[in-house]
C-alpha cells in the first residue's frame, strides 16, 4: 500500500468567510472521491489543525499501489476536484508519499 499525504497553505488574500467556505469545499470534493478512482482505499480532509500547525487543510490517503496513485494523479474526476476546488486558492503545497 502507498500513503499520499499533502499539506496546503491557502492563499493570504482569503477572508475568513472564504477560508470556510474554501476548506469544506476541499473536504467534501476529495472525500467524495472515495469509491469512485480504482485503487483508492482511503482518503481523510483535515481542515481543522492545532493552533501550533502551519498548514492549514492536510490530505491523508491511502492507495492499493503506486500505480494506483499515478492513475488517481490523472483522473478526471480528480482532476476536477483539484483544479476547482483546490488548486485556485492554495499558496503552497507539500507532498510525501511513501509505502506501508
Amino acid at each position: 500500500m502507498v500513503k499520499h499525504v499533502i499539506l496546503w497553505q491557502l492563499k493570504d488574500e482569503l477572508t475568513k468567510e472564504q477560508i470556510s467556505k474554501v476548506k469544506a469545499g476541499i473536504k467534501s470534493g476529495l472525500e467524495g472521491l472515495k469509491g469512485e478512482i480504482p485503487g483508492l482505499i482511503d482518503i481523510n480532509v483535515v481542515t481543522e489543525g492545532l493552533a501550533s500547525s502551519n498548514a492549514d487543510v492536510m490530505l491523508d490517503s491511502t492507495f492499493e499501489s503506486e500505480e494506483a496513485l499515478k492513475g488517481y494523479a490523472i483522473h478526471p474526476k480528480h482532476v476536477a476536484v483539484a483544479d476547482g476546488k483546490v488548486r485556485p486558492y492554495t499558496a503552497n503545497r507539500v507532498c510525501m508519499d511513501y509505502e506501508v
